[in-house]
C-alpha cells in the first residue's frame, strides 16, 4: 500500500512540476509505476506475501469467532 501512495505522490509532483520533479523525465516516473506493477503481480505472489496477509486475517477472524462462541456457553 505504501508503494501506491508513493506512486500517487510522485505522479502528483511530476504533473504539477514541483521542486526537483520538473527535471525528472516521465520515463523515470512511469518506470517506477512499472516496477510497482511487477511487484504486485509477480514478486508478491512468488514470495507468498499475498497469502500471508490473507492467512493472518483468517486466523484473527477464527480466534474472534471462537472467543464469541465460548462466551455464550
Amino acid at each position: 500500500m505504501i508503494l501506491i501512495i508513493i506512486l500517487v505522490l510522485i505522479y502528483g509532483l511530476k504533473f504539477a512540476e514541483i521542486g526537483f520533479m520538473e527535471q525528472i523525465s516521465w520515463w523515470w516516473v512511469n518506470g517506477f509505476a512499472f516496477l510497482a506493477f511487477l511487484w504486485f503481480e509477480f514478486i508478491e505472489r512468488a514470495l507468498g506475501l499475498d497469502k500471508k496477509t490473507e492467512d493472518i486475517l483468517h486466523e484473527k477472524m477464527k480466534k474472534e469467532r471462537l472467543k464469541r462462541e465460548f462466551k455464550r456457553k
